[in-house]
C-alpha cells in the first residue's frame, strides 16, 4: 500500500505538514490576543508599590524594598541634588535593582563613594547617572526602578522597571 518514499518526497511531505501545523498554531495564538502590540514594544503589567514619603528619606541612606516581585531586591535612595530620572520635590530620589547586571550578585551602596558596588567581580554603578556602569565586568547599567511622585501626599511610588533584571527573560515572574 505504501511504497518506498524517496528522500525528496519525504522532505516535501514533512515540510508541508510542518508549515501547516505552524500556521495553525500561529493562528490560534494570534486569535487569543486582546491587543496587538507594536513591534519592539513591551508593556508589562506592573503594579504600583508605595515606597514612602520623600520627607522621611535621609541623604545617602538606602531604603531596601522588593519590586516588581518578592524575588527582586531594590534600593531607594535620596542623593545630593537633582539627577536624571530623579523624582520628589528636589528631583533627587532614585531607585535601582540591587542585582548586578553582570552575574546577579547583590550590590551594596557605598555612602562614601556614593556608588553601588558588586563584591563578586568589582563592578561599580553610579546612581546619580541613571545607574550607569562605571567600571568592572558588567556591560549593562543597573536596572532603574521608574518612580512616580505625588506632591499632594508626598508619596514616592514604584511604577515600572527600565532595563532587564538579571537572570530573567521578562521583569515579571
Amino acid at each position: 500500500m505504501f511504497g518506498q518514499l524517496s528522500r525528496r518526497q519525504f522532505l516535501k511531505i514533512s515540510g508541508g505538514l510542518a508549515a501547516g501545523a505552524g500556521t495553525t498554531v500561529a493562528g490560534v495564538g494570534h486569535a487569543g490576543m486582546a491587543q496587538a502590540a507594536e513591534v519592539g514594544q513591551a508593556t508589562l503589567p506592573y503594579k504600583p508599590k508605595h515606597l514612602g514619603n520623600s520627607k522621611r528619606l535621609r541623604l545617602n541612606e538606602p531604603v531596601m524594598f522588593d519590586y516588581p516581585d518578592a524575588s527582586s531586591p531594590c534600593a531607594l535612595l535620596k542623593v545630593e541634588g537633582p539627577v536624571p530620572g530623579g523624582v520628589g520635590p528636589d528631583r533627587d530620589i532614585v531607585a535601582y535593582s540591587t542585582l548586578c547586571s553582570h552575574q546577579g550578585c547583590p550590590v551594596s551602596y557605598d555612602k562614601e563613594a556614593r556608588t553601588f558596588k558588586c563584591p563578586c567581580h568589582f563592578s561599580i554603578f553610579d546612581p546619580e547617572m541613571e545607574g550607569q556602569m562605571v567600571c568592572g565586568q558588567a556591560t549593562e547599567n543597573l536596572p532603574r526602578i521608574v518612580l512616580d511622585y505625588d506632591e499632594r501626599q508626598d508619596m514616592v511610588t514604584a511604577v515600572a522597571v527600565d532595563g532587564l533584571i538579571y537572570g530573567r527573560q521578562a521583569n515579571i515572574l
